[in-house]
């Protein structure tokens, strides 16, 4: 039986990925990080990396001091499993220990926004390769930098046409659009899930959904990332490489045009 996950922290960036900024307040503050009752900040999972960002003390002895961010994870009980919190770690300090924070204190919550547009763009252009690329993703990395796929296929895959592709898809404008499926009319459909190595989360009756195209389908899969608004958005991206890893692995690795 599917275990129900409650999340502890508000997950604002669920419903709206373009909120830069929230007041918070600490509820736990420990080894894996900064826990706060909601945040904007999203934790490294499904391939995308963490946000990073600052936190602004507004209350307490910290009141008016600064916690640079520098990654956001998920957090885990003592044998590993999600808690539902999501822990904020600080940029500079090897732990928490010297964090000027309590819990308790009201915080603003504010995300490197450059840094996560790069990532929102980064992701959809994941989701535009999943529809020129129709094969099973058995590896997903999303970084600030560059992202890449990896696909399980034996045929080659050419470098230009792919990136003449994702700019024809990026032109056309297509909106991207947020929505929901039940666990059952998921098992109906099995082949919405891209991934052959991770699955979407079920139990909690609702599994969240990212669509590119309006009049004409690109690409409908299950997916809990930050995205853009629309196709046109992603702006410059290309295939800068395209790497055979194994007899049976083909990666798509994706930057930003110079």
């Amino acid at each position: 039986m599917p275990v129900l996950l409650v999340h502890m922290t508000e997950e604002l960036f669920r419903a709206d990925a373009y909120l830069t900024e929230c007041t918070a307040t600490v509820t736990a503050i420990g080894p894996q990080g900064i826990v706060l009752d909601r945040t904007v900040f999203y934790p490294m999972g499904g391939g995308q990396a963490g946000d990073a960002g600052v936190l602004l003390a507004c209350s307490g002895a910290a009141n008016g001091q600064k916690i640079p961010i520098g990654d956001t994870r998920k957090g885990k009980d003592g044998e590993g499993r999600v808690t539902g919190d999501i822990c904020h770690i600080p940029a500079a300090a090897a732990d928490t220990a010297t964090v000027p924070l309590a819990v308790g204190d009201t915080v603003t919550a504010r995300i490197d926004w450059q840094r996560r547009h790069r990532l929102m763009r980064f992701h959809t252009t994941t989701h535009l390769l999943c529809h020129l690329v129709p094969q099973l993703v058995n590896g997903c990395s999303i970084t600030a930098d560059y992202a890449r796929l990896d696909f399980n296929m034996t045929d080659p895959l050419d470098k230009e046409v792919l990136s003449a592709g994702i700019a024809q898809l990026v032109a056309a404008g297509h909106p991207v659009t947020l929505g929901s499926i039940s666990d059952a009319e998921l098992d109906a459909n099995p082949a919405l899930v891209k991934s052959m190595s991770v699955q979407p989360p079920r139990g909690s009756g609702s599994i969240r959904t990212v669509r590119i195209g309006q009049d004409a389908l690109i690409d409908l899969q299950p997916c809990g990332g930050t995205h853009v608004a629309n196709t046109a958005e992603i702006g410059a991206v290309i295939v800068t490489k395209i790497e055979k890893k194994s007899a049976t692995t083909r990666r798509v690795v994706l930057g930003f045009a110079a």
